[in-house]
């Protein structure tokens, strides 16, 4: 089944690819997500830490990520590139060594990956440039051949379940009828023949089927920005399961079916603060609660693949925690807590539950992978995604809470260069160091304890980073979520500011050398620093940030449409005068010559979300008061940089800007600008170095 649409495009301001960080997952055994930096760690000798970490090492891509155990535990899959693009490679589950790549993508890599139950096939999906136009392509192993399922232009098609009841065939979301909406339609991944399953014409943002197939429950937004829970009634009508308020919206949604049909599993945060995972008895409304955390939303939840009863659920508040429900798998997790260091996920198991794929990650090494079986009990190590990080020393991440002026907890990660040697619960560098702001995009994720490349990159260069969840954040309870209604640029952007005033007060940072830097929602805090607190940060780096909320809003992905009452009743309403009065001055582009510190914007060409016009109407703001800007443009690009070209070449740029302005340390540009399709439409002479790079790219 899927949720995911309802319960995580509404981030709608979520960057993509930007950097190497590490995501819980929330559903394990269907996750096919990118892959992050790591490695295995050796005996080999290390570089120390005043060594400058090549940006290849860390923005490049992985030498193989994301396994996964094909459903019968014969094959193994995972990611790694070919002529420098991720792939998809298959080989047996006891050799790794001898996988073959199974896929020819030589443009954007594939990221989004998983088996079908036939165990002869491999779905991906794949958009052109960054457009989200979503296609889900099958691979048949045995004839070598890869078919277009979804083969329309202009259409963002959704994976919406796969069973293991119906290995040939597969649920799918398309907008081709109507853009706004999704249909459901079963295709036959082995002919590309497809069926009708239900006309979507009532504006129905997520759906929730069982293992025949059955669309159980579907979600309809409702005009006050809750959602209305449906079941089928007689005929093709709907009916009234549950109604969610608004306050819930965020942090009350099904999850799946179990075995009889019979029970709901959902995350439920009505008539408490977090989410707590629940079974509903579908026919009386009897709920039972499995489990909740007071401080932190359930996250993840492990379905055994058959039987579908809960076998455990995940929280992470400061880090992430697995409880385990069903005592079968209790012997298990004990095992897998003592196999490595860091935080463990099962990211695929095998149909009969007898192997399983585990992940480990940490904040200062590799992702480890390694195959389980659960009958011995034995956890035999397959590989890391990066050998390459073995050679170098990473700096560790620091998880505290800073309060907030309104007495509200923030959960922060701080990074500090590996150079320094400080110790205790919340290190202090020996004297105050510039310090980068990066500040996660949404503004509904959150930032996590893990492996996280743009952290290690900036501390590696000499500063220390911090990312804030800020009110608004995901995974704290719906009050936190809440009080974030109305509130960009406003109390949201306060809390940053309280964590600015938190590490200059600690000595950790110096307060004439903060730069603030995001992707998505973090570029427009970014826009948002330099514009309404414009004597705080000494720079800001903005990527595919908004810059004006009104034509944001006027310009959503038409499939974003039906779930269009959360936008304006959590930002603000861009159809009334009274509401784009206020988003007019939540807006950075209205207070443009309020900015006084170097800036600079990377934007996508491709992107769906947040448009290219949102980076050039303030840059051209900008160069009509004669205030100095530096923008990049990439053409093949959409709601961040997917291409490790692209990638390397930002950051390039990036780094040498802030060095410019904070004082760290820097990698020349070099060969990071080869085969990437980096422009510059303004400021090049802003940046050393950048206009001799362009002038002999290749």
């Amino acid at each position: 089944m899927i949720w995911k649409h309802t319960r995580f495009a509404i981030g709608m301001l979520v960057i993509a690819a930007t950097g190497c960080h590490h995501n819980e997952h929330k559903t394990a055994e269907k996750s096919g997500a990118a892959p992050c930096g790591g490695c295995e760690k050796t005996a080999s000798s290390k570089a120390g830490p005043e060594t400058i970490i090549p940006r290849e090492t860390l923005f490049g891509n992985p030498d193989r990520a994301s396994p996964q155990i094909s459903p019968d535990g014969t094959k193994l899959a995972f990611l790694a590139p070919v002529n420098g693009v991720l792939n998809v490679w298959v080989g047996p589950s006891d050799d790794p060594s001898k996988a073959k790549a199974v896929t020819n993508d030589t443009n954007r890599g594939i990221r989004r990956y998983q088996w079908a139950y036939t165990n002869q096939h491999i779905i991906y999906l794949q958009d052109k440039g960054g457009d989200e136009n979503w296609r889900v392509f099958g691979v048949d192993l045995a004839k070598n051949e890869t078919k277009d399922l979804t083969p329309i232009e202009g259409v963002a098609a959704q994976l919406i379940d796969v069973s293991h009841k119906f290995p040939d065939e597969i649920l799918v979301g398309l907008n081709d009828r109507d853009k706004k909406n999704h249909d459901v339609h079963r295709i036959n991944i082995r002919t590309g023949d497809k069926k009708l399953v239900l006309q979507n014409n009532e504006g129905f943002t997520g759906f929730t089927t069982d293992t025949d197939y059955n669309i159980r429950f579907v979600a309809k937004q409702t005009q006050n920005g809750g959602m209305e829970i449906l079941k089928p009634a007689e005929g093709d009508k709907w009916t009234n399961f549950i109604t969610i308020g608004m306050e819930d919206a965020m942090t009350t949604a099904p999850e799946d079916v179990d075995k009889t049909g019979k029970v709901l599993y959902m995350l439920d945060s009505r008539n408490r603060n977090t989410a707590a995972l629940a079974m509903l008895d579908i026919a009386t409304g009897k709920e039972t609660i499995i489990g909740e955390d007071s401080k932190a939303d359930v996250g993840g939840i492990m379905i055994h693949p058959t039987e579908r009863n809960i076998q455990a659920y995940s929280v992470n508040y400061l880090r992430n925690e697995w409880h385990v429900v069903d005592p079968s798998v209790k012997g298990d997790f004990e095992k897998l807590r003592g196999v490595a260091e860091g935080d463990f996920s099962i990211g695929s198991r095998t149909l009969d539950d007898k192997k399983w794929i585990v992940a480990y990650v940490m904040d200062s090494g590799p992702v480890r992978y390694y195959l389980y079986d659960r009958g011995t009990k034995n956890a035999n190590f397959l590989f890391t995604n990066n050998q390459r990080l073995e050679k170098v020393t990473l700096a560790k991440m620091t998880p505290t809470v800073i309060k907030s002026r309104d007495k509200m907890d923030l959960v922060s990660y701080l990074t500090l260069p590996a150079t320094e040697k400080a110790t205790g619960k919340t290190p202090r560098p020996s004297h105050p160091l510039p310090m980068v702001l990066f500040v996660h995009g949404g503004p509904w994720a959150r930032d996590a304890w893990g492996l996280n490349g743009s952290h290690q990159w900036l501390a590696n260069r000499g500063y220390a980073v911090l990312s804030v969840n800020y009110r608004g954040s995901t995974g704290f309870g719906k009050n936190f979520i809440n009080a974030a209604n109305m509130e960009w640029a406003a109390k949201m952007h306060d809390d940053l500011i309280d964590a600015v005033n938190w590490a200059v007060k600690e000595k950790i940072a110096d307060p004439t050398k903060v730069a603030i830097m995001g992707g998505s929602y973090g570029g427009y805090a970014t826009l948002v620093g330099l514009t309404f607190t414009p004597d705080t940060f000494a720079c800001g780096v903005d990527i595919v940030g908004p810059s004006n909320l009104v034509t944001l809003l006027n310009t959503i992905p038409p499939y974003w449409t039906p779930m269009i009452e959360t936008f304006t009743k959590r930002v603000g309403d861009h159809r009334t005068e009274e509401g784009k009065s206020m988003l007019t001055q939540r807006s950075p582009l209205t207070f443009a010559d309020r900015i006084k510190k170097p800036l600079l914007i990377g934007q996508g060409a491709n992107d769906p979300r947040v448009k290219q016009a949102e980076a050039d109407q303030i840059v051209n703001a900008m160069k009509s008061k004669s205030i100095p800007v530096t923008y990049v443009l990439y053409p093949d690009e959409g709601h961040g940089f997917a291409r490790p070209e692209n990638r390397m070449s930002f950051n390039a740029v990036a780094e040498a800007f802030l060095a410019e302005h904070l004082g760290g340390r820097y990698q020349p540009v070099g060969g990071d600008f080869t085969n990437s399709t980096i422009s510059v439409p303004a400021g090049a002479s802003n940046v050393p170095g950048l206009s001799d790079a362009i002038a002999t790219k290749k």
